[in-house]
């Protein structure tokens, strides 16, 4: 590296590019924090940890929360393992602290930084390196500050931090240089001999309460791994090590710069197209209220010309910007850029565009394919290989069933304050991890999320119609009560970060507090998909069942059976408007749907067991991994009620609702991959379900019945077969991934039995194939298979899987092509069931005797004929229908 010219990313980002990293050589970093912006966001170059404790002020980033390991990770640049030096520089001072100096805790510089996962993303958020700075006593270090030695003239108002590196035959030495920049000029250096592989990585600025952690700097660096790092043990609030940092600059043969790592303003986003209206959410980051718009444009016919589509202004809280575009042509797959420009409103140096694709409506695919996701915690963080082995099943649909983040995302403590701003900024830093790790796929792939507790910074979300919660009694007693714990418009932002892409709800009336709702349909290459929420009208068991003595969805009163005290009068799952969205939507054909599911956060059925005398799952981190193809004897069936098992006659009704449209069921939020199907009245005449694992488990739950179920599966382990669950539903068990020891590393995360679910929808035969698969597993490798049990195939009509009764007469339709039919009880005038039919032939069961009115035609395409007084016959006595178009 001869040429020196610099290099600096000015307010906003440079244009985003995708593809493999590539260093740019001869350039050199320098900061360009500019003295009249105003905003906690450090700038595109930069990671903050965390980002409520770092603002940019007066042209300074200012850490102006105190806390152990406050730091910012420079993302563009980074040391090489090249023999060569380098020099690091920023000017630093304490912010006023009301006179009182700095307690504990030190401030200077991070070098070498690495995490586990050979990723930028990875190091800036648990990365691993050498600190070099003063601590607050007034000591100069590298390394260790007991070796240090003492600074004169301390505490600094302003102070130089030089930090420079001379390689010589395989080793060399580190200076630290302090210059007194307010006061008499000194100038202090500290050197100290290390080992070179502590030099190569990342580097961050570094303000902390607490002292740094120690490593044997004279040997070769470690292997990181591990799920808690003990380097991140500390990451505490408190003290007040608050400082500023000025003119940052990293210079040298050593560096390398990586301007494509550059993350921001516009970070992600996410869209759907549904009946020709897009709705395209974009995800900024806190930037400033100097420029508020940002504008959606479509790439013209003529090459590069771009066509401004969409204006929005940035929510203030969110700080999303969603574009709702009707009569959006879905026949062709359409370029575009989300455009953020400076605060005049014009293109120039200060612009980003972030581009991306909209995909055109599938209809012509003879197979449509859905990834689906929950549990996505930061072990294994940016989750790479997961996008990567994604991308291989080209899915036409994400799926993203909850916990997109948790409270412990990305370390540091969580801000569960009354205090709006800093609550939304401490949710957006891990909420922006989730994007950073799926934004490759996001930005061509429709997709749909929900949010679930741990989105919501709660254990377990009893939501009792959008009630406040009392706090009074402490976080998780005021959790166990029902209701929502964060403020009202908080819990909306969350909403609009995740769900404002999804198509329009159903029925906008808020819940109490003015919670919004996001309950809706997606139509999406021919197949209806019912986003439901079953969070938020469900019950508080604690309330519901005062009897059961209920903690955090768990019975601690040993008197007490869920399965036979537990479905009480009023206790509510979906609620009565989802329930009647349901039916409406089953019975809904139009536009040529084909097939429908059903996407929601957990499942109707508890799958779980657990060893004796445990009567929670607090238990479950500790459990032993087995050994791959072991059974845990002597576990029994469990009732966690913040399983969709309870409450049953709310579970009943629901999968009551989804059969009628003959729907199957995406679910995730277990931990436990799993595929069942849904018993009623008996088992196996409901829909069926698949339960994906979560993408990093940090709960693994496990399914070891005592005893085998009936009517297992052939040749599959003795977990399979029709079974009465914890609370007595009925469910039939097909396949689960539990938690084994499967002998990949690293066997912190795989032996959880981590992954995701592929779902393959066949236009032809109207079959559907499920599949688990681990997340370890690259699936384009000869021999590729998912977690064994899987795929599963079965048929569209097997999502009603009643005996039938009687059978009514036999429809042979002429002169339209795919017919919808529906079945009406003329007793009670309830619709059975409705379902666009394979060909133009169909018998229609019925499930008891009476009167029945078949309806046939297009549904909303065309005519419909209706033939009443219809009776059961036995099969092949039934007759026929001729029903010409």
């Amino acid at each position: 590296m001869k040429s020196k010219a610099p290099f600096s990313v000015p307010l906003v980002c440079l244009v985003l590019l995708v593809g493999i990293s590539t260093p740019l050589a001869g350039a050199d970093f320098r900061s360009d924090w500019r003295p009249e912006v105003a905003r906690y966001w450090i700038g595109p170059e930069y990671w903050s940890n965390p980002l409520p404790d770092w603002r940019l002020q007066g042209g300074r980033a200012e850490c102006w929360r105190s806390g152990a390991d406050r730091n910012v990770y420079l993302l563009t640049a980074e040391l090489t393992e090249e023999e060569e030096g380098f020099v690091m520089e920023v000017t630093s001072g304490p912010l006023d602290s009301g006179g009182a100096p700095p307690a504990e805790g030190w401030v200077g510089f991070k070098v070498g930084l690495r995490g586990e996962f050979d990723d930028y993303r990875d190091t800036a958020i648990r990365g691993f390196g050498l600190p070099a700075g003063v601590t607050t006593e007034g000591r100069m270090f590298i390394g260790n500050p007991a070796s240090g030695v003492p600074l004169d003239g301390w505490p600094l108002k302003e102070m130089r931090l030089r930090l420079e590196w001379t390689p010589s035959g395989g080793r060399g030495s580190l200076f630290l240089t302090v210059i007194d920049e307010a006061g008499s000029q000194a100038s202090f250096t500290f050197r100290i001999d290390i080992h070179p592989g502590w030099l190569t990585g990342g580097v961050a600025l570094v303000a902390s309460s607490a002292p740094p952690y120690q490593a044997d700097w004279t040997a070769k660096p470690p292997h990181l791994g591990g799920m808690n790092p003990p380097y991140l043990s500390n990451q505490n609030s408190g003290g007040n090590a608050c400082f500023w940092f000025r003119d940052w600059k990293l210079s040298g043969d050593k560096v390398a710069l990586f301007p494509e790592q550059a993350f921001g303003p516009i970070l992600f986003t996410c869209y759907t197209l549904s009946g020709r209206i897009l709705k395209l959410t974009a995800q900024l980051a806190p930037v400033s209220n100097a420029s508020r718009v940002v504008y959606l444009q479509t790439r013209d016919a003529a090459p590069g010309g771009w066509k401004t589509v969409g204006e929005e202004v940035i929510d203030p809280l969110a700080r999303t910007a969603t574009f709702r575009i009707s009569g959006w042509d879905d026949r062709r797959d359409t370029a575009y850029r989300v455009a953020y420009f400076d605060s005049d409103g014009n293109p120039g140096t200060d612009t980003c565009y972030y581009e991306g694709t909209v995909r055109h409506n599938p209809v012509e695919k003879s197979e449509i394919v859905l990834a689906a996701f929950t549990g996505n915690n930061d072990f294994g963080f940016p989750h790479a290989d997961v996008v990567r082995h994604v991308r291989f099943h080209q899915p036409d649909l994400l799926v993203f069933t909850g916990d997109q983040i948790y409270e412990a995302t990305g370390g540091y403590p969580t801000l569960r304050v009354r205090d709006v701003n800093l609550a939304t900024l401490d949710y957006l830093r891990r909420w922006y991890m989730f994007g950073w790790e799926y934004r490759e796929l996001l930005r061509e792939v429709p997709s749909v999320a929900l949010p679930d507790d741990h989105d919501m910074f709660q254990g377990n979300i009893w939501g009792a119609g959008g009630r406040p919660v009392d706090l009074s009694a402490g976080y998780a007693a005021g959790q166990d009560r029902g209701g929502y714990c964060m403020p009202p418009e908080w819990v909306d932002m969350v909403q609009r970060t995740q769900t404002s892409h999804l198509p329009d709800p159903f029925d906008p009336t808020p819940v109490e507090q003015g919670i919004d709702v996001y309950y809706t349909s997606l139509a999406w290459g021919g197949v209806s998909f019912a986003v439901i929420e079953d969070r938020k009208w469900k019950s508080s068991p604690t309330a519901a069942v005062p009897k059961g003595d209920i903690v955090n969805g768990w019975s601690h009163n040993p008197d007490y059976d869920a399965a036979r005290d537990g479905d009480v009068p009023g206790a509510v799952l979906l609620g009565d408007r989802q329930l009647d969205f349901l039916r409406r939507w089953a019975a809904d054909w139009q536009g040529g749907v084909w097939m429908k599911a059903v996407i929601s956060q957990t499942l109707f059925a508890n799958v779980c067991t657990l060893p004796p005398p445990a009567r929670a799952d607090e238990v479950v981190p500790t459990l032993a991994i087995l050994p791959r193809g072991e059974y845990a004897k002597g576990d029994v069936l469990v009732q966690d009620h913040d399983s969709d098992g309870w409450p049953q006659t709310g579970r009943r009704l629901a999968v009551a609702a989804m059969r009628c449209g003959f729907a199957f069921h995406i679910a995730g939020d277990q931990h436990l991959g799993s595929t069942v199907q849904y018993g009623v009245d008996d088992w196996r005449d409901g829909s069926y379900a698949i339960c994906v694992p979560s993408v990093a488990n940090v709960w693994p739950r496990r399914w070891f019945p005592p005893s085998p179920g009936r009517n297992p599966v052939p040749g599959a382990p003795p977990y399979t077969g029709d079974y009465l669950d914890g609370f007595g539903n009925r469910v039939t068990v097909y396949a689960v991934s539990n938690p084994h020891a499967y002998g990949v590393e690293p066997a912190w995360i795989n032996n959880r039995a981590p992954g995701y679910g592929i779902v393959k929808i066949d236009r032809a035969t109207r079959k559907i194939t499920v599949a688990n698969w681990p997340r370890w597993i690259d699936p384009a490798a000869p021999g590729a298979r998912p977690y064994p049990g899987w795929p599963i195939t079965f048929d569209q009509t097997d999502n009603y899987g009643c005996k039938a009764a009687g059978w009514l007469p036999e429809l042979v339709v002429s002169g339209l092509v795919d017919p919808v039919v529906q079945v009406i009880d003329e007793a009670s005038g309830e619709i059975v069931y409705t379902l666009r039919i394979k060909g133009g032939r169909f018998t229609p069961k019925v499930f008891r005797p009476g009167s029945y009115t078949v309806k046939v035609g297009g549904q909303g395409d065309g005519e419909v004929k209706t033939f009443g007084g219809l009776k059961p016959a036995p099969a092949g006595k039934a007759g026929r229908l001729e029903v010409a178009f």
